[in-house]
């Protein structure tokens, strides 16, 4: 479980996030949904301080990571696992050098173990005996499935995901969101994925946030969003089903 109390951050005179708590489950999928530029990613980032909130709590299973000393946050950070924007995967590296990188960086085992782990995921994320290619031999949703493989490479008890299905076409981005809802059920991950597809809401959203204009407005699960009675909140799910209609007819 992760906790987050009152986050709040600005860049100069520009206040994107207004002082957001809640809650993320452990086991199920946690999204946070909202459209472009509401601070959805600023969310993520201040909750494992990759940006540091100006005010505000974060709680990983009860322990307090903002007020921890830096050997205590690398502690919690090595529980970790994250899957960022485009996959981030090396060029220079091929399947399973990127996989295999934070293990390299984090992790005090024998070689031919991190390799049986590095076997172990790529085979978990239907990538089996892809070792060897490079990032640049890859389809989008090949290198989204390296980026998964790496995210879970050390067994983390938090999986963060920003934008997994960015780029990637209905039906990819479908296997994408069951991989991740298979792979959090399977390991018991505390999982927090921010999207505004609503695809992955309707499809994995057992947890839902929806932050507008840098606000919490609403949180519930997939069955109750349609008729929240929040405004922006239908306008955005209205918004993404007229998207999702035109793609499906070739017109997006």
């Amino acid at each position: 479980m992760i906790e987050i109390q009152n986050i709040t951050k600005s860049f100069g005179d520009r206040k994107v996030l207004h002082g957001i708590s809640g809650v993320f489950e452990k086991g199920k999928p946690n999204l946070i949904i909202g459209a472009s530029g509401t601070g959805k990613s600023v969310l993520l980032k201040c909750i494992v301080e990759l940006v540091v909130p100006d005010e505000g709590k974060v709680f990983f299973d009860n322990r307090n990571f903002t007020d921890s000393d830096r050997s205590k946050k690398i502690e919690i950070r090595r529980e970790i696992g994250m899957l960022f924007q485009g996959g981030a995967l090396f060029d220079s590296k091929n399947v399973e050098e990127n996989v295999r990188f934070p293990l390299d960086m984090l992790a005090n085992m024998p070689r031919d173990e991190k390799q049986d782990r590095v076997n172990l995921v790529l085979n978990r994320v239907g990538l089996k005996g892809a070792n060897k290619k490079m990032p640049s031999e890859l389809s989008g949703g090949m290198r989204k499935r390296v980026g998964i493989a790496r995210a879970i490479v050390n067994n983390p008890r938090y999986l963060f995901c920003d934008e997994p299905n960015s780029g990637l076409d209905p039906q990819t981005s479908i296997l994408i969101d069951e991989l991740i809802r298979d792979l959090t059920e399977d390991y018991d991950t505390t999982t927090i994925v921010v999207t505004h597809d609503m695809n992955s809401v309707l499809g994995i959203g057992e947890n839902i946030m929806f932050i507008y204009q840098g606000q919490k407005l609403w949180e519930g699960s997939k069955t109750d969003i349609t008729h929240s009675g929040i405004k922006e909140l239908d306008d955005f799910v209205f918004a993404n089903k007229v998207m999702i209609a035109l793609k499906e007819s070739g017109k997006g």
